[in-house]
């Protein structure tokens, strides 16, 4: 009965010492409790204009992201060139390197949770005299000594020093986890807006090429007049000054389309010269009309960085542990079982056997204030983390707040656009009537192809600026990673473990 006891109390204290670990036990910091990302209420739904790009957008609240939101732009062509890119992108394999780094070293970092072993053999060949034993008339010896043994060493984990190590490792772990998350959001954002990038310059280089169309017939027309007397050597030179200034816009638009094409290449994980065969136009592409938007509470568990971050603050938290247990006592318990025998056929026998046990007990005492002020380094550590992860938590809820309010603007800046273009191609259709009636100079003409040309290519990159932040408002919120087969999603928060 006393056997069983004392058995129970040994348990019972080897239980105590597993659950004691010194330093903070890591807890998530709490969501901000906003109920809206924006200071005054947003429209529920945007105002409308003309075409593809004109639509009007919902804003869901509530609703869920899903994994693949750029399908939602109902482009093949761009689907397939967003998957290109997960599988080849540079950026993307670096980050998976990173993160199998990481899970090896918190896997290896567990290993100090158990005994080590080490086997060693040795052999010496040596000589003796016997003066070294107080008897010269012994003369010397030459014999070999043959050694082989096993040795086990395993210091106690009394204060959790160990664990705190091993809960650090796997916290930055789940940090690359979430990094690689991001380079996944952070690609297939850049992949979309890069596509609504090319189509919006195809476009302004259309446009411009139908005005310099325009711009030539007119210099055309001003030619024969001034052949016939009708208008003056500088109306001809004026009407050619505006064409070479339109003309002096496409080399820089041109420019433009080339190198995004250029960037285009790199994301997919190609060179500059082995571009795709993808061509982008704004009609190729389908604007989302309804838009989720999560509610504020989930934005912390949705956004990798937010995560990331938090991963970081339960890295800097684990450490403030570690540092705290080498403050402490260590107890080391090693031994070592082997043989040792002047002939190697005896070896094994049980007269060349040797053992030994033993246990240590390590306080520092004095070590110049260097444990101490680790210690407070470490806290230090926490507070720059803690920090940091408010830090990026209040520049996502901007981020949030900032795509709103953008698209909200942009489809009251594209109606506003629309309008405009439309009167400016009206203006410049009946200025050029005029002007061919003779009612108007050529340089009011001018003028009026001037703003019709202005008024386009403004209507053009206010219906891209449509695509590019409806991207920007799934990239802000996360991008629907939780969603992705696999994944565990908990009851109020996503979870990737």
């Amino acid at each position: 009965m006393t056997s069983r006891v004392t058995k129970a109390g040994i348990a019972a204290f080897a239980a105590a010492l597993s659950a004691c670990a010194v330093g903070p036990d890591f807890k998530r910091p709490d969501s901000p409790q906003a109920q809206s990302y924006t200071a005054t209420p947003l429209p529920a739904r945007t105002v409308a204009a003309k075409g593809e790009a004109g639509k009007v957008q919902t804003f869901q609240h509530g609703a869920d992201i899903p994994a693949q939101w750029w399908t939602l732009f109902h482009s093949e062509k761009l689907n397939a060139l967003v998957e290109e890119a997960l599988r080849a992108n540079q950026d993307v394999a670096a980050a998976q390197a990173a993160l199998r780094q990481a899970n090896e070293n918190a896997r290896a970092a567990q290993g100090s949770f158990f005994p080590s072993f080490d086997g060693s053999g040795t052999v010496t060949r040596q000589k003796i005299s016997g003066t070294s034993f107080g008897q010269p008339s012994a003369g010397t010896s030459i014999y070999s000594v043959f050694n082989a043994s096993v040795n086990v060493s395993y210091t106690l984990d009394v204060w959790g020093g160990v664990r705190r190590g091993v809960e650090a490792q796997r916290a930055q772990a789940e940090y690359q986890d979430f990094q690689l998350e991001g380079t996944y959001l952070t690609l297939t954002a850049n992949v979309v807006t890069t596509a609504v990038q090319e189509a919006s310059l195809r476009a302004q280089i259309a446009a411009t090429e139908q005005i310099v169309d325009a711009d030539r017939k007119q210099l055309e027309v001003v030619k024969r007049q001034f052949d016939l007397g009708g208008v003056s050597k500088v109306d001809v030179l004026t009407q050619q000054s505006q064409l070479a200034n339109i003309l002096a816009t496409l080399p820089s638009l041109r420019k433009q389309l080339a190198q995004n094409r250029n960037l285009l290449a790199v994301l997919l994980g190609r060179l500059p010269s082995e571009q795709p065969a993808a061509r982008f136009e704004l009609d190729d592409l389908k604007l989302p009309e309804d838009l989720p938007v999560s509610v504020p509470s989930r934005l912390v568990g949705q956004r990798p960085d937010i995560r990331a971050q938090e991963a970081l603050l339960h890295q800097a938290s684990a450490e403030v542990g570690v540092a705290t247990a080498n403050m402490l006592p260590q107890v080391t318990i090693s031994g070592s079982y082997g043989d040792s025998n002047t002939n190697i056929s005896d070896l094994l026998k049980s007269a060349s056997n040797v053992w030994s046990i033993g246990g240590g007990l390590t306080q520092p005492i004095f070590h110049g204030g260097e444990l101490l002020h680790k210690k407070r380094a470490a806290v230090a550590a926490y507070d720059q983390a803690l920090a940091k992860y408010r830090g990026t938590v209040l520049g996502a809820f901007q981020n949030v707040a900032d795509t709103l309010h953008a698209l909200d603007a942009d489809a009251a800046a594209l109606q506003a656009q629309d309008e405009a273009a439309d009167a400016a191609e009206e203006a410049f259709k009946l200025a050029r009537t005029q002007y061919q009636a003779g009612s108007i100079s050529n340089l009011t003409l001018l003028v009026s192809l001037r703003q019709y040309q202005q008024a386009r290519i403004a209507q053009l990159q206010a219906q891209a600026a449509r695509y590019a932040d409806t991207a920007a408002l799934f990239q802000a919120l996360g991008g629907g990673w939780w969603n992705r087969q696999p994944a565990t999603v908990a009851a109020n928060t996503p979870n990737k473990h």
